[in-house]
């Protein structure tokens, strides 16, 4: 490659120091928050369970935890699909008030193991947890609470149940999130399982999965009418039926005396859907209002001072950073020996796209892979689901992102069979077409880029205990067994990400969008994320206006694309300052398809099959 021709790499080095400046930023922020500025320690855990499988947790002691002076404790518990991160504003919230906290990552969830036997709801991670607490000298275990999110909520049910038939029970106050709590026994009489404990339900007005029930008229009513439902009412008159008595409100602390013992009931209704609870400002103000009650806080701050917010901002400054050493390591690389036939020996120029048939093409491409995508994907994802792979959430999506890959493969044939070979299109000065010795380099240029790029997730998780995310778009450390997942899915997810970003550069990289080159990549972006975007709104447009789920069989699949928005809008601005820097339209889908294959097996649940 001659002088004249090869980009210089100033641009990049740039870039990535920016990247790296970012990261490093993030981490010494995130690690500040989330120990109360070194008032907190951290510690990340393996617990040897008495069930026999190891659960992984994050343990937060504050300074004024000590065997002298042990203070109340509370086990955090994420929902299905989720891992101990996702508690982050309950972690730092309450550990910054004096409480410590175990964060637990359930049963074959996160860095925890799996056990014969485990499901969806026979799951004893929260109970093991209690009583990993109880054991601690720095914990009063006259005061251990414990509170999960959704299928955590459900663990919390589980604990009540084993906690109840222990000869010393350990756990007094129970705070479920997004979850029911048992209203009635086998014979459908209602009871009251919790006893003398204190006992706190957050409900979101619009829960997709939890607070569902049917009325007298045989009319199915979702979470905005849970404050009818007469189980509601029951529970929160602590267990006994209550018709003909007054209607009990949300928010409103009820109390009673139960085996002599004070306890209260609370369901508060912070007007939001199931998966913002985990990041949401009210959610988690209830959460530090119910334990503040039930055990009092060892350091007295308002609930609605709340800092975890901070501290998600920085984790997505370090995701903002990661993306650009990324695409910019990437780039540099094959400004080096080893890899410099990866890139092309000519400057990549977009193509002509004057002509109202080459306009047509573009729009017209673009508008019916949109619509593909979105009519596959409810069928595709269920599929893909029932399947019954270790992990159905990767197999789901990996099934519907291969299947959008080989219709984006047939759309660029169909393209140049039928228009662009008669219009001048050259697959090889595109890039498209590769010689086998490059290819192979860009495949391990590929790989070395994404070790390189976890290499930064994994020093900030071991230095700072941070990891770079986004709600649910999250990047974090992973265990051996992890990777063995990733190959089971890589070849689905490597589909689709291959073929999109041979598709936006080498075939949509064009003059349409006019002289700044940044409008037609928006455009492509915005296209490639229209599914992601669309079937949300269709779905929860629907609930807000008529209180009913337009799918709710799909609630969970729908869920799934929260952060694919994110993550397909940014893969195509990726490939494309990849591809614009190099001519190789095969090198960011590569690695975009290995990111996006780790980041889906190491934040989901992997089961014994």
């Amino acid at each position: 490659m001659s002088a004249a021709t090869k980009p210089k790499p100033t641009k990049a080095k740039l870039w990535m120091c920016i990247g790296i400046a970012l990261m490093l930023i993030s981490m010494i922020v995130t690690s500040v928050v989330q120990t109360s500025g070194g008032r907190v320690q951290i510690e990340d855990l393996d617990i040897e369970t008495d069930s026999g499988y190891v659960m992984s947790a994050f343990l937060f002691i504050p300074e004024n935890a000590t065997a002298d002076t042990p203070a109340p404790a509370i086990v955090t518990s994420h929902g299905y699909f989720n891992n101990k991160e996702m508690q982050d504003a309950n972690f730092v919230e309450l550990s910054r008030r004096g409480f410590v906290v175990l964060a637990i990552d359930q049963p074959s969830h996160g860095n925890s193991g799996t056990y014969p036997g485990w499901g969806l709801v026979n799951t004893d991670g929260v109970y093991q947890g209690a009583l990993a607490l109880s054991r601690m000298p720095f914990v009063d275990t006259s005061r251990i609470g414990i509170t999960g999110h959704s299928m955590g909520g459900m663990s919390c049910n589980s604990a009540i149940n084993t906690d109840n038939a222990s000869a010393s029970p350990i756990i007094s106050a129970v705070l479920l999130n997004c979850a029911d709590p048992t209203y009635t026994d086998a014979d459908g009489n209602y009871t009251n399982v919790y006893g003398s404990r204190d006992v706190g339900v957050v409900s979101a007005q619009y829960d997709e999965f939890f607070h569902q029930w049917t009325d007298e008229n045989g009319v199915a009513r979702e979470a905005p009418y849970y404050l009818e439902w007469p189980n509601a009412q029951s529970f929160l008159y602590f267990g006994t039926d209550p018709a003909g008595q007054e209607a009990r409100q949300a928010d409103t602390v009820y109390t009673d005396t139960v085996d002599g013992q004070e306890c209260m009931r609370v369901i508060y209704r912070p007007n939001i859907i199931h998966p913002w609870s985990h990041f949401s400002y009210q959610s988690t103000r209830d959460t530090i209002d119910f334990f503040t009650q039930a055990f009092g806080a060892p350091n007295e701050i308002a609930a609605t001072d709340q800092v975890w917010q901070w501290k998600e901002a920085f984790n997505f400054v370090g995701v903002i950073g990661m993306v650009l050493f990324m695409a910019s390591f990437a780039i540099l690389m094959t400004r080096t020996a080893a890899f410099a036939d990866v890139a092309a020996r000519t400057p990549v120029t977009p193509l002509q796209a004057s002509a109202p048939s080459a306009k047509a093409w573009f729009w017209g491409s673009l508008a019916v892979s949109a619509l593909f995508s979105c009519l596959i994907y409810r069928w595709s994802v269920a599929f893909g689901y029932g399947l019954k792979t270790p992990q159905i959430e990767s197999m789901g999506l990996g099934f519907w992102s291969m299947l959008c890959g080989l219709f984006t493969i047939l759309s660029m044939v169909v393209y140049y069979l039928a228009y662009g070979k008669k219009h001048g299109f050259d697959p090889k000065a595109r890039g498209v077409r590769l010689p086998l010795r490059r290819a192979l380099k860009t495949v391990l240029l590929a790989v070395i880029v994404v070790a390189a790029t976890y290499a930064w997730v994994f020093f900030g998780g071991y230095f700072f205990h941070a990891d770079f995310r986004l709600w649910t778009l999250a990047f974090k450390t992973f265990e051996a067994d992890k990777l063995v997942q990733a190959l089971l899915y890589i070849l689905l997810f490597m589909t689709y990400y291959v073929a999109a970003s041979v598709s936006a550069n080498a075939f949509n990289y064009n003059t349409i969008g006019g002289k700044h080159s940044w409008v037609n990549t928006l455009i492509v972006a915005l296209f490639t994320t229209a599914p992601a975007l669309i079937l949300p709104w269709m779905q929860y447009i629907t609930y807000f206006t008529t209180k009913q789920m337009l799918w709710p069989a799909s609630n969970m699949h729908i869920l799934w694309l929260f952060p694919i928005v994110l993550i397909l809008f940014a893969a195509t601005f990726i490939s494309r300052a990849v591809y614009k820097a190099t001519g190789n339209p095969y090198l960011a889908g590569i690695v975009n398809g290995c990111m996006v294959t780790l980041m889906t097996v190491t934040n989901t649940c992997t089961t014994l099959i």
